[in-house]
């Protein structure tokens, strides 16, 4: 009983828009910042290598930019209020549900092979 009344009060806060993230996509997420009495919308795009949570409000992914030779890693909830949207732009054939051992790998062994 407990868990159907947490249910129907977590389905106001669920995004609609939200696909199903999995650990082999490139993501582009755009999220929204409020500076002072501004808000600008501020993009990240890298690697989803890791995602956590059982329940779907939940529901955290980790993303993964290389950017010369600096790697940023962000963990971002994927049905925050301040995300406007995630787009999934490549997806990447894996074998496992968490790639961080990708985080040790350098050049070309760090290359995943594209799914069309």
């Amino acid at each position: 009983m407990n868990s159907e009344l947490i249910k129907k009060i977590q389905a106001a806060f669920l995004k609609e828009d939200r696909k199903e993230i999995r650990t082999w996509m490139e993501v582009e997420i755009y999220q929204r910042i409020d500076e002072g009495n501004k808000t600008r919308v501020q993009r990240f795009r890298g690697l989803v290598i890791d995602t956590a949570g059982k329940t779907p409000l939940e529901k955290t992914i980790t993303v993964r930019r290389v950017t010369g030779s600096y790697a940023v890693e962000r963990i971002f909830t994927v049905h925050s209020p301040t995300i406007e949207k995630i787009e999934i732009l490549r997806q990447f054939k894996v074998r496992r549900k968490n790639i961080k051992f990708i985080r040790e790998l350098t050049g070309k062994a760090a290359r995943l092979k594209e799914v069309k």
